[in-house]
């Protein structure tokens, strides 16, 4: 876009506003290419869960109507002071038309507060464009457009992945899409074995989950899908739907049962839920690159795949006691993920320190 274009599409004013409680920001959220993670369902489950407070700038018309927006979170804590937009997010993309309204609102809010701003996006974001910000990272992004039926979307994924369902079907294997809360439970479950057994990390708080599950499911966005095999979960994954999106956001298995293909079994359920709710697309989410396995899986299922990037603006301020404390982290994450701590007490550990991880 020309220089002078951009001048002419700069807005009237940047307004302060809450990205939870305000209709100008739901307004914004729920405009075409909005995604997930700045939808005020999402922030609150978020900020609920670790005490944050969302900012917001909304650039308006003359008009007073919102055309574009910018929210982040402050934290200040022992790794020390920063702005991150948006935290246990894998995006968020700000809604912005063009160039010259990210850099209003960026100039308006971010430019001279105190500590590093983190922003991750799609490469095709106007902010990707801006000088404002420096690339600091890269990630891949995978997703399935839903134009078509489902003959023809099985047509479209790897042979690979065709051959899976079927050896999971022929397993026994059943995916039941279920809304209810016990279900979002057992996929936690799940999750914090994985995280600790395969990764030697931490997983977010069953809070978190409880949250998200509280603030979807009331308008049925929230589905949680259970593979199991002879009464057993063996694999789970929830899906959240935003916008004519149905998003996968967290998934588990367990390791002994991947030869019967349950999360093969979950990823064309989770299509077939897409279609049959006449959404657009599933949004297979963030996958980092020095992951190929993950990246190889999704590349099967994904017809678009694009760069997510990691952008930041301005340096940190050295903290005493900083390093040493992500060192204490670092070293309490390795000694309660040991194979001799109880799942239930890596849980409780992640409730506790997960906040710090941001």
């Amino acid at each position: 876009m020309s220089e002078l274009a951009n001048e002419a599409m700069a807005p009237a004013a940047v307004v302060t506003a809450d990205p939870i409680s305000d209709p100008r920001w739901h307004r914004l959220a729920t405009a075409p290419g909005s995604c997930l993670f700045t939808s005020p369902p999402w922030i609150a489950a978020v900020c609920g869960t670790y005490g944050f407070t969302a900012d917001a700038r909304l650039a308006v018309d003359d008009a007073g109507v919102p055309v574009g927006g910018l929210t982040w979170v402050t934290v200040d804590d022992p790794r020390g002071r920063r702005l991150l937009s948006l935290p246990f997010s894998d995006r968020a993309d700000p809604p912005v038309p063009d160039t010259a309204t990210w850099d209003a609102l960026f100039d308006e809010s971010i430019a001279s507060a105190r500590g590093p701003f983190t922003l991750r996006c799609l490469d095709t974001s106007p902010a990707a464009s801006s000088d404002r910000l420096q690339r600091v990272g890269e990630a891949a992004w995978h997703g399935t457009p839903l134009d078509a039926g489902t003959d023809e979307l099985r047509r479209r994924i790897s042979s690979v992945s065709r051959r899976n369902i079927a050896a999971a079907e022929r397993a026994g294997v059943r995916v039941e899409v279920r809304d209810d809360l016990e279900a979002v439970r057992a996929m936690h479950r799940l999750h914090v074995g994985l995280r600790k057994n395969k990764y030697r990390l931490l997983a977010q708080p069953l809070e978190f989950f409880e949250r998200i599950w509280q603030e979807f499911a009331p308008d049925g966005r929230c589905s949680t899908l259970l593979a199991t095999l002879d009464g057993q979960v063996i694999a789970a994954a929830l899906f959240l739907e935003w916008n004519g999106v149905l998003y996968y956001k967290f998934g588990a298995s367990l390791q002994e049962h991947l030869k019967v293909r349950p999360n093969d079994a979950i990823y064309w359920t989770g299509i077939g839920v897409g279609v049959e709710r006449g959404l657009g697309l599933v949004d297979w989410g963030l996958s980092d690159l020095d992951q190929p396995g993950l990246v190889g899986f999704k590349r099967k299922w994904a017809t678009d795949e694009r760069r997510l990037l990691t952008l930041r603006a301005g340096t940190a301020e050295p903290r005493p006691g900083q390093r040493e404390f992500g060192d204490a982290l670092g070293g309490l994450t390795h000694l309660l993920t040991e194979d001799s701590v109880p799942d239930d007490v890596t849980e409780r550990a992640g409730a506790l320190l997960y906040r710090y991880f941001c």
